[in-house]
């Protein structure tokens, strides 16, 4: 039943990718404000066809420019926030060069960066600043990586510059992410690993080995929206954002993270 599920879902994901890809890609090249919906939309489609079964407390800031600053697990977070808004991402210069994954990553509007190099960090920087000076909702992993899901990495502060060369009033939210389920069976400190993509993980047998498993469960808690101004510059304000991360992380692992709610997109595989 499991390689039945992965192929159920790999076809819808591949034909909703082949029809609307061409669409989006005009979009972008026109620079029409569906090239922010669009994107949106897909996610949710994909999430319904994988079984993701989202529940979120607190929303992102709408109609403003949002640095939404969150921790990172897996290859999965990319469709879970995606289903929450409008939003693009921000992602290290290798995926530009995967093999299917920069399409989509293109298409999404991503923005690349290579950390390793301070002049690239500086220039990458300056392009989620014009991006939210248009009014983007732009994701950070702050982490710089992903994680086995068990944990928070320290978060890396250089490109919190964005908040700072923005020219208007950009607010910076929190998202912490945490897979709580898998097939309806509590995750636990031995089992999250198995959602996680981390280290030196092969994508596509992880891809399928997580799409045989069976539906997701996933929390998500969205922090109240921050200035820089509040905090005087960018090392107090990842500072503050890593501590809010790591606590609504641990309370979203231990299983009392707030009151049940209704999923965002509900299991439809």
């Amino acid at each position: 039943m499991g390689t039945l599920r992965a192929c159920w879902v790999l076809f819808w994901f591949g034909l909703i990718t082949v029809l609307l890809s061409p669409v989006q890609w005009i979009f972008v090249t026109l620079n029409l404000p569906f090239a922010r919906l669009l994107p949106f939309t897909y996610h949710r489609l994909l999430a319904v066809i994988m079984g993701l079964r989202i529940h979120c407390d607190g929303a992102v800031r709408k109609n403003t420019p949002v640095l939404l600053v969150a921790n990172h697990i897996s290859w999965m977070d990319i469709v879970v926030f995606s289903c929450l808004t409008p939003l693009s991402f921000v992602a290290k210069r290798e995926v530009s060069t995967w093999r299917g994954v920069k399409l989509l990553a293109k298409l999404q509007r991503t923005i690349f960066v290579n950390r390793e190099r301070r002049t690239e960090s500086q220039k990458a920087a300056n392009e989620i600043a014009e991006r939210l000076d248009d009014g983007d909702c732009i994701v950070l992993f702050a982490e710089g990586t992903s994680s086995d899901g068990n944990r928070v990495l320290p978060f890396k502060s250089s490109l919190f510059a964005a908040a700072q060369e923005a020219g208007g009033q950009t607010y910076v939210q929190t998202a912490a992410i945490a897979y709580t389920a898998l097939s309806g069976l509590p995750l636990g400190r031995r089992t999250r690993p198995l959602v996680a993509w981390y280290g030196d993980m092969e994508m596509g047998n992880h891809v399928w080995a997580l799409l045989k498993a069976g539906p997701l469960d996933v929390h998500v808690r969205i922090g109240e929206p921050v200035t820089l101004a509040e905090f005087g510059d960018r090392k107090a304000l990842a500072a503050h954002t890593e501590k809010a991360v790591r606590a609504d992380v641990s309370e979203l692992l231990s299983l009392r993270p707030f009151e049940k709610k209704a999923p965002l997109v509900e299991e439809q595989v």
